[in-house]
């Protein structure tokens, strides 16, 4: 079956490899498949359309977090949708078997579910009934879903509109707000955007560097409190390349934000998806900055105030997906001339090709856990096949093999995985060829580990 080129572009980001022979699947092990389904609608999905990197669905009790579309579209169809498939979606928990709608804030008529922490308390937001009237769609406020309730965590300042991205074990909410009324020709959000914590009823202004616009990133697995990371303008001039301020990286820690600079580009967010992505709980930011000319993208990884570029496999650019406490971060990187992608792993300095599955000439690594098991994707040119993959113990498998094979789910990508070794992604039900408009969320549960009851 043929896929959609876009889609995989959309997932992978900047793609292509060298195959590494496919091992069995009776070598690894095998996985129950839950297809989380939706409310109604055609799609459900793990963060927003298209999935970015960093973000944490999965906890570690297996207890899964996302958005599935109910059976209502979208009022601002055709042209402003918030989902490729014009459905309105709610935030979704799925615990032990059972799928819960989180419902909306009062008013509102869609929510996210995008961050969850160990104690199950999950960050995202919702529309609430009111319009910004700088964008004219249905203002977006960050909401809180706890044990027994939602909340509406506001806005900084005088700010319509905001989200969370990320939400520690010890109750902190990372996101971001608009902070004014004023239109801001550099921002998505129509006003100047400022990153936050949340904590205790109390919303923080994190600032920015010096510009007008600074944004949080979801942090991957940090725990901590008190660590955000994300990329913030310098200053209010356009480059003459590309339209926008010289942006850096930043980690706030102690109560400052530090600047993390390039390593000589504008770290242009957005065309080459650079910026601070993780900090992990040592404190240690990986991401990814632009060289002078803003054509060419590298990995970093910064460390208590030095900066390493994490390098690529011999060609131009590179990316971080994901990164450990343990310092080891994945993604993925362009081979000599360009011409091939592949899922990258960057340990002690030192970076591995993790290759692709046999035939395929891309791939990429979303996630990896405590056990060094990797999740990502695996692409095939010739047939536009994305295939989620596993690495694990020195071998790439599809993780379609390993899976019933009556299933009704083709598992597409995987982009979270936890330390039970339990994996979430999305996936093309049958007679889907698109996953972003009929794909849904899918979750395996290893056979063989005694903590997740499957058998």
């Amino acid at each position: 079956m043929k896929r959609n080129p876009t889609a995989a572009i959309t997932v992978i980001t900047l793609l292509a490899a060298l195959a590494l022979p496919a091992p069995l699947a009776a070598q690894h092990t095998r996985y129950k498949l839950i297809d989380i389904g939706t409310f109604g609608g055609p799609a459900s999905y793990l963060g927003d359309p298209g999935v970015g990197p960093g973000v944490l669905h999965l906890n570690n009790r297996g207890v899964l977090i996302g958005h599935a579309d109910t059976a209502f579209s979208d009022p601002n169809a055709p042209d402003n949708c918030d989902n490729p498939d014009c459905f309105l979606s709610h935030g979704f928990r799925w615990e032990d078997g059972v799928l819960t709608d989180l419902g909306t804030l009062p008013g509102g008529n869609r929510s996210q579910a995008i961050s969850i922490n160990a104690r199950g308390w999950i960050a995202g937001g919702s529309t609430t009934g009111e319009f910004d009237p700088l964008t004219g769609l249905l203002q977006f406020h960050t909401a809180l879903w706890t044990d027994t309730e939602i909340i509406d965590l506001g806005t900084l300042g005088d700010g319509r509109n905001s989200v969370a991205v990320h939400v520690s074990n010890g109750g902190q909410i990372v996101g971001f707000s608009t902070v004014n009324t004023t239109p801001d020709p550099f921002s998505f959000g129509g006003a100047s955007i400022h990153p936050f914590i949340w904590q205790n009823g109390a919303m923080r202004d994190l600032g920015t560097l010096g510009g007008p616009d600074a944004l949080a990133s979801p942090g991957c697995a940090n725990e901590r409190s008190g660590l955000v990371t994300g990329f913030s303008f310098i200053n209010s001039t356009p480059n003459p390349d590309t339209g926008a301020p010289t942006a850096h990286a930043f980690l706030w820690q102690d109560g400052r934000m530090i600047d993390i600079p390039t390593f000589g580009g504008t770290l242009v967010s957005g065309e080459l998806d650079a910026g601070a992505l993780c900090v992990n709980n040592r404190g240690q930011v990986a991401g990814a900055s632009t060289l002078p000319g803003d054509s060419v993208l590298h990995p970093f990884l910064w460390d208590r105030g030095v900066l390493t570029d994490l390098g690529t496999l011999g060609g131009d650019n590179g990316i971080v997906g994901w990164l450990n406490d343990a310092g080891e971060a994945v993604g993925g990187a362009d081979t000599p001339g360009g011409e091939a992608f592949h899922a990258t792993l960057w340990r002690n300095g030192v970076i591995a090709d993790l290759g692709t599955l046999a035939g395929d000439c891309v791939s990429v690594a979303n996630a990896i856990n405590s056990n060094n098991q990797i999740v990502g994707a695996s692409f095939n040119c010739d047939t536009n096949t994305l295939r989620a993959v596993l690495w694990d113990k020195g071998s790439i498998v599809d993780l379609n093999t390993l899976i019933p094979s009556n299933s009704s789910l083709e598992l597409f990508d995987v982009t979270n995985i936890n330390d039970r070794g339990e994996i979430a992604g999305r996936a093309l039900p049958a007679g889907c060829d698109d996953v972003h408009f009929c794909g849904h969320v899918f979750l395996l549960i290893p056979c063989d580990n005694a903590a997740t009851g499957a058998e």
